[in-house]
C-alpha cells in the first residue's frame, strides 16, 4: 500500500514538524503497514539524518501484552532514478566523436542518441575545484577549492577543506535511501589528510559515499596505482600481467552495483564514476594503442585535424553554423609544417597514446552502462556523462614529456632527442607521459587555450550528454543553455524528488548555489532561456564573468607550462580585459572591449561582488609556488622523525619533505650472518624520488632526478655481520622556501653536498649541482623497510626489496634554512622592482 498523505502524528514524530509546517513540505510517501518490519517512508529531507521517530507500539509489563513497532526504513520517492555521474579528466570540447572529435567514443555517442547533448556545460578550469563544485552544488571557492588540494593555502576559499556546512550529493542521497559509491579519482581529500592516521572525514567515505574504490590525488600510474578500497590501501595489480585501473575500476563498479541490486533490487544506486583518463599519465593498454595507430587519425598534423574537427562540429550541429574558428597561436605554438621530421614522429606517438586512452576509457564506461541494462535498470537510470573536468591539459608544454613530474619541477622543454629514449615504451609503466600542447590546443576546438585558463572557453567550456530513457523523450536533442558544474547536484536532487537539507548533523547548511537544469529535459524547453544567469570564473589570478550572454574575461598572460616565474602581484587590476557576446559569438572570437568599455566596467564590478560573496579573495596568481606552501600536515613544526619498525604507504603530503633543506638520515641496523640488503627508506619512485638501501650489502643513497639522471653515493664494502649505523647527511646551500613569500624562487633547487657514513666513517661524498625544487612523484609514498609500487632505480632492485636485516631505528632530522635580515632586505627590494616592472 502506498500512502501519499500520511498521518500527521507520525509525520510530526518522525520528521520533527508541526502539522502546519508539514503542509509546506513535499508529501511523504510510505509503503507497507507502519510499524511492520517491511514499512518504508520518504522524508522531508530538511534535517539529516532525520530525527528518530517516537515508538508507535504498545509496551506493557510483559511481551505478550505488548505490541512491537519498527521504525520504517527511509526510502527515496517512488520512481527515483539510479544515477550514474561520469566525469572524465582533462578533455576539451573537441575530444569526443559525439561533439565532432576524431577519437571514437561510441558510449558517449550511444547515450547522446538516447538522450540529450549539451554544448555549454562549464567547468572551473582545474581538476579538484571542478569536482568539489560537482559534488556539492556550490562554487569551488565556497567549498575551499579555489585551486587543487596540492596547492592549498590558509584562506577559506583555498584550504581544500569542504566544510561541514556543505553536504555533498552523496551524503544527501545516502540519507534519503540511496546506496552511494565513488570510483576512480578522488581529488577532494586534502593532501595533508591523506595518510592512514586520518582524519577520514574528507575522504569519500566520510562525505556520504558508502563505498570508495580509487586513488587519492590528482593522478595515478594506471598500471600500479596508489589505490584504496574505502580507506585501506590495496594492490589488486600484483601478480597480474597488463592489469590497468581503467578496466579495474569498471570491473569493481559493475561488481558493486550488481551486489547492491541482488541484495535489494528496490534500492536505487548513485555512482560517481571518475576515471583517471584522460589526465596524464596517458596509460592505455597496447590493444587500444594498436587500434588507434592503425586508424591514422592524426597523420595530417594538428592544424589540419583541428580544421576537420571544426567542420565535424558544424556538420553535427553541436556548434552554430556561423561559428568562427580562432586563429592558431603562432606566437605560442609552432604550426605542424614548421616541425622537424623527428618532432612530428614523436608528437604523433604522443597523441595516438592519448587518443587510445580516451577511446579505451569510453569503452570501459560502456561496460558500466551495459551492466545497468543487463540488470534491467537502464530505463530508470539518469546518466550524466561530462567530457572533462576542464579543457585539455597543456602541462606537458610545447614538446610534451615522458615524465609529467618533470613539469612540476620546472622542466617543461625536454628536447626531442632526449624524449625519443622512451618512444617505444610511451604510455607503458616506463613513462608518466604527457602530449605536446599543440594537440591540446587542437582538442579544445572550437575554442582557444587550455586547462588552467579560467578566462577562456578552451579552459572551461566542456560538453555533456544526459540519458534517462524513462524521462527524456527528445532523443538526440541539443541543448545550448549556459550551465555550470554546480548545476549538476541540484538537477540530480530534483530528478529524484529530494530536497536539499537545511541542517546536516545539527549544522546549518549553506544554500546550494547551482541551478537545476531538469527543465531542459522536456522538448518544449529545448530553446528556453538559461535559468543560470550569472557565473564567475577564477583560477590562479585569471578570471571572467558570464552574465546573461555576455562574457568579460582577462587576457591570458601566462601559458600553463609557464608556472615558475614571479606571479602577478596585483591580479585584480593588473590585467587586460576582454569582452564577448557569447549569444552571437559562440567561440569567444571577437573582442568587444574597446567598443563597449562601460559594459566591461559593469561586468568587472559584478565580478567583484561575486568574488566577495563566494570567498574568492585574496586573489593569488602564483602557480608552482603554492605546491610547496606550508600546510597543517602531520609533519608541520617537526624537525625530527623516529621510526622503529617497517612502515609503508605514507603519502607525500603527510611525510617529511627533504627538498630545499639540509637533512640527516641515520639508520641503526643489524646485519645477520651471510649479509643483508634491502630498502631502509624511500620516497617517490621511478619518476622522481630518493632511496636509502643496502645493495649486495653495500650502503647506497640515491637521488632519482626526474628519471633523467640518478646520483648515487655508494660505500665500497658490504657491511659485515653485526650492528652498524649508516648515515646520509646533506648540506643544502640555498636559502630555502622562505623566498616564495617574496615572489621569488631563488631559494629553491640549489646545490648541496651529500655525505655517506658507516659507523661514523665517511665512505662517499658527492656534490649535487642541482636538486629537485618542488615535488617528488606524488602517487608514490614514503616507505620504511621496503618499497611499494615502483622503485627509484630499476637497475639496482625491484620492489618490494624488503630489508633482510633488522632495522632497530631510523632517525630523520631536517634543518630547514632560515632567511637572514640581509636575505629579507634583498628579497624585498627584488619584489619591489618586479612589481614596478609590471606596471
Amino acid at each position: 500500500m502506498r500512502q501519499l498523505s500520511w498521518a500527521a502524528a507520525f509525520l510530526a514524530a518522525f520528521c520533527g514538524l508541526s502539522e502546519l509546517s508539514r503542509g509546506e513540505k513535499a508529501a511523504i510517501e510510505t509503503s507497507g503497514t507502519l510499524g511492520a518490519p517491511g514499512a518504508t517512508t520518504t522524508i522531508d529531507g530538511q534535517q539529516l539524518p532525520p530525527p528518530a521517530p517516537k515508538f508507535g507500539g504498545v509496551i506493557k509489563d510483559d511481551a505478550l501484552q505488548s505490541t512491537p513497532w519498527w521504525a520504517p526504513r527511509v526510502a527515496p520517492p517512488k520512481d527515483a532514478p539510479n544515477v550514474l555521474l561520469i566525469i572524465t579528466d582533462d578533455a576539451g570540447f573537441g575530444v569526443p566523436s559525439t561533439f565532432g572529435g576524431v577519437i571514437p567514443t561510441p558510449t558517449m555517442d550511444r547515450l547522446a542518441k538516447e538522450g540529450l547533448r549539451y554544448n555549454r556545460m562549464c567547468s572551473t578550469a582545474l581538476c579538484s575545484p571542478t569536482r568539489a563544485a560537482l559534488i556539492t552544488g556550490r562554487n569551488h571557492h565556497s567549498v575551499g577549492f579555489g585551486v587543487v588540494s596540492e596547492q592549498s593555502t590558509g584562506f577559506p576559499g583555498y584550504d581544500s577543506v569542504i566544510g561541514v556546512d556543505n553536504a555533498t550529493i552523496g551524503r544527501i542521497l545516502l540519507e534519503n535511501g540511496y546506496n552511494t559509491s565513488w570510483f576512480g579519482k578522488n581529488h577532494n581529500t586534502p593532501a595533508f589528510q591523506a595518510s592512514q592516521s586520518g582524519p577520514f572525514t574528507q575522504w569519500p567515505t566520510g562525505m556520504g559515499f558508502e563505498y570508495f574504490y580509487g586513488f587519492v590525488g590528482g593522478d595515478a600510474n594506471q598500471w600500479q596505482p596508489n589505490l584504496f578500497r574505502n580507506t585501506t590501501q590495496i594492490y589488486p595489480f600484483k601478480g597480474k600481467k597488463d592489469w590497468n585501473l581503467i578496466t579495474g575500476m569498471a570491473d569493481e563498479a559493475i561488481d558493486w552495483m550488481t551486489r547492491m541490486h541482488q541484495i535489494d533490487p528496490s534500492k536505487p544506486v548513485f555512482i560517481k564514476y571518475a576515471p583517471g583518463a584522460s589526465h596524464a599519465p596517458h596509460h592505455p593498454t597496447k590493444e587500444w594503442v594498436d587500434k588507434i595507430t592503425k586508424m591514422k587519425l592524426f597523420d595530417e598534423g594538428w592544424n589540419k585535424v583541428r580544421e576537420r574537427i571544426f567542420e565535424n562540429q558544424k556538420r553535427l550541429g553541436v556548434i552554430p553554423q556561423d561559428s568562427v574558428l580562432p586563429p592558431w597561436p603562432k606566437d605560442v605554438l609552432k604550426e605542424w609544417d614548421q616541425l622537424t621530421a623527428a618532432e612530428q614522429k614523436l608528437y604523433l606517438k604522443q597523441v595516438e597514446v592519448f587518443a587510445a586512452y580516451v577511446a579505451y576509457n569510453d569503452h570501459e564506461i560502456g561496460r558500466v552502462v551495459q551492466a545497468f541494462e543487463d540488470l534491467g535498470k537502464l530505463d530508470n537510470t539518469l546518466i550524466i556523462y561530462i567530457n572533462g573536468d576542464n579543457g585539455t591539459s597543456a602541462e606537458g608544454g610545447p614538446m610534451g614529456t615522458p615524465n609529467e613530474v618533470a613539469w612540476f619541477n620546472g622542466v617543461s622543454d625536454m628536447a626531442v632527442e632526449v624524449q625519443m629514449k622512451w618512444y617505444d615504451v610511451w604510455g607503458t609503466e616506463q613513462t608518466y607521459n604527457h602530449m605536446s600542447a599543440g594537440w591540446s590546443w587542437m582538442f579544445d576546438a572550437p575554442f582557444s587555450w587550455f586547462k588552467q585558463n579560467a578566462s577562456q572557453l578552451g579552459g572551461v567550456n566542456q560538453n555533456m550528454v544526459v540519458s534517462w530513457p524513462a524521462r527524456i523523450k527528445d532523443k538526440g536533442g541539443l541543448r545550448t543553455q549556459f550551465m555550470h558544474v554546480i548545476d549538476v547536484a541540484p538537477t540530480i536532487l530534483e530528478a529524484a524528488g529530494i530536497t536539499a537539507p537545511d541542517v546536516v548533523d545539527g549544522i546549518k547548511q549553506k544554500p546550494i548555489e547551482g541551478t537545476s537544469f531538469l527543465y531542459t529535459f522536456d522538448a518544449a524547453n529545448a530553446k528556453a532561456p538559461s535559468q543560470h544567469k550569472t557565473q564567475y570564473f577564477e583560477m590562479m589570478g585569471q578570471y571572467a564573468l558570464y552574465d546573461d550572454g555576455w562574457f568579460m574575461s582577462t587576457k591570458v598572460d601566462r601559458a600553463p607550462w609557464e608556472a615558475f616565474g614571479a606571479a602577478n602581484p596585483d591580479p585584480l587590476n593588473n590585467q587586460e580585459f576582454q569582452l564577448y557576446n557569447l549569444d552571437k559569438d559562440f567561440t569567444q572570437s571577437e573582442d568587444l572591449a574597446a567598443k563597449y568599455p562601460d559594459k566591461v566596467k559593469e561586468l568587472k564590478a559584478k565580478f567583484l561582488a561575486e568574488a566577495k560573496k563566494y570567498q574568492v579573495f585574496p586573489l593569488d596568481a602564483s602557480v608552482a609556488a603554492r605546491i610547496i606552501a606550508p600546510r597543517p600536515n602531520i609533519t608541520a613544526g617537526r624537525s625530527e622523525f623516529v621510526y622503529t619498525r617497517p612502515m609503508v604507504g605514507l603519502p607525500q603530503g603527510d611525510s617529511p619533505v627533504l627538498l630545499n633543506t639540509s637533512y640527516t638520515i641515520s639508520a641503526d641496523v643489524e646485519v645477520p650472518a651471510g649479509g643483508a640488503e634491502g630498502m631502509l627508506l624511500t620516497s617517490g619512485g621511478r619518476f622522481a624520488g630518493y632511496g636509502f638501501y643496502l645493495l649486495k650489502g653495500k650502503p647506497v643513497f640515491l637521488w632519482n632526478l626526474l628519471d633523467l639522471e640518478r646520483l648515487k653515493w655508494e660505500g665500497p664494502d658490504a657491511l659485515a655481520p653485526g650492528k652498524h649505523t649508516v648515515e646520509f647527511d646533506f648540506k643544502y646551500e640555498g636559502i630555502g622556501v622562505g623566498t616564495l613569500v617574496y615572489n621569488s624562487f631563488s631559494g629553491l633547487g640549489q646545490p648541496g653536498i651529500g655525505t655517506l657514513k658507516v659507523d661514523g666513517k665517511v665512505v662517499a661524498t658527492k656534490r649535487m649541482e642541482k636538486t629537485l625544487p618542488m615535488i617528488l612523484q606524488w602517487d608514490e609514498s614514503f616507505d620504511i623497510g621496503s618499497d611499494t609500487l615502483t622503485g627509484v632505480n630499476d637497475a639496482d632492485y625491484q620492489p618490494p626489496f624488503a630489508f633482510t636485516g633488522k632495522l632497530h631505528k631510523l632517525t630523520l632530522n631536517v634543518d630547514r634554512p632560515q632567511l637572514s635580515p640581509n636575505d629579507i632586505k634583498t628579497l624585498e627590494e627584488g619584489m619591489k622592482k618586479a612589481a614596478a616592472g609590471r606596471e
